[in-house]
């Protein structure tokens, strides 16, 4: 008669289930507790040394998982969602901490003057327009030490308003860096084609254009055309009573005081062709252009930006950054 063999036995020795006991309880109490491996030792009665060796043991075999989340990765996630749309090769969002569009501006404005701060070494040139968001970048500037450097402005002239007098901003921002600006003496808009040419050849104007185009940073804003509050009609006194025309011409954007149509190209209406300003062509030729808005009736227009590719750096909040996402993606453009 043949004799049954007994399976051997596959459960574990009981010293190694307490081992393995002893290993989980050590991990939990040292990463989840926050205990150090001598207060371990003595809770489960056992040697500093063993604790040491449970966790090792434990670590190697993979029994322990460590991830660190960031406080601003949502914010990281809307950069590269921002850069995924194209037109910019950086974005820079800060966390919308109020609903007072001037404490978002603020905020906004303190990231690209550290940004500014980052990109520029003595002997450079920034080149400015005017407006409430370069404005805010002047007011956030807190530099470490004097920059010998250039502020020119990349437009004609609206006096009236402290934000719409690039020279004013321009002067406070050589003033806050402890570098030098330049004034041009010529308006934003001329009467027309013909004494635009006139101005942007005069030797004073031609020269502060020529320093423009040879910048090595630009700073400006994004203006809205046809939100009630979009400052473009603080530039010229008859933009307002021209409004019809400027809805008729497929406005959606501002940048230089150029309005740009839903492409990012600019528009054709009157006193584009009466501008005092760098082109965008020239504006194109500077190495880095920061643009600067924040507002959620400015995410329109930033995409309008974004999609000419007029922009390298785009600085935003992230309830404007939120609202160019969804804007962009109901109209389905995307990368």
């Amino acid at each position: 008669m043949p004799i049954a063999k007994l399976k051997p036995k596959t459960t574990a020795p009981r010293e190694e289930i307490v081992i393995a006991r002893q290993m989980h309880q050590a991990l939990v109490l040292h990463f989840l507790e926050g205990l150090t491996q001598s207060q371990i030792a003595d809770q489960l009665g056992i040697s500093h040394a063993t604790v040491n060796r449970l966790i090792k043991r434990g670590r190697q075999l993979g029994l322990v998982e460590i991830k660190i989340k960031s406080p601003v990765e949502p914010l990281v996630d809307m950069e590269e969602r921002l850069l995924s749309l194209g037109g910019i090769r950086r974005a820079v969002v800060v966390p919308t901490v109020s609903d007072n569009p001037q404490t978002a501006l603020q905020a906004v404005g303190e990231a690209a003057a550290r940004l500014l701060l980052e990109e520029i070494a003595d002997g450079d040139t920034i080149c400015i327009t005017g407006g409430k968001g370069v404005g805010a970048v002047v007011a956030g500037l807190q530099p470490a030490r004097r920059f010998d450097v250039e502020v020119i402005p990349a437009t004609g002239c609206v006096q009236g308003k402290h934000y719409t007098d690039v020279n004013h901003v321009s002067t406070l921002m050589a003033d806050r860096l402890g570098g030098r600006s330049y004034q041009i003496h010529a308006p934003l808009f001329a009467d027309d084609a013909v004494q635009r040419d006139m101005l942007i050849n005069m030797r004073a104007v031609a020269d502060v254009f020529r320093r423009a185009r040879e910048a090595k940073v630009a700073v400006v804003g994004i203006g809205s055309i046809l939100s009630a509050d979009s400052t473009y009609y603080d530039l010229h006194p008859s933009s307002g009573e021209d409004r019809k025309a400027i809805e008729h011409s497929g406005a959606s954007a501002e940048l230089l005081a150029h309005l740009l149509d839903r492409e990012g190209r600019v528009c054709d209406y009157s006193l584009n062709r009466a501008l005092v300003s760098l082109t965008l062509e020239e504006f194109a030729s500077i190495p880095t252009k920061i643009g600067v808005a924040s507002g959620l009736n400015k995410a329109s227009s930033i995409l309008s930006v974004l999609r000419g590719n007029h922009l390298d750096t785009l600085v935003t909040d992230e309830a404007t950054g939120a609202r160019i996402l969804e804007i962009a993606s109901k109209e389905g453009f995307s990368a």
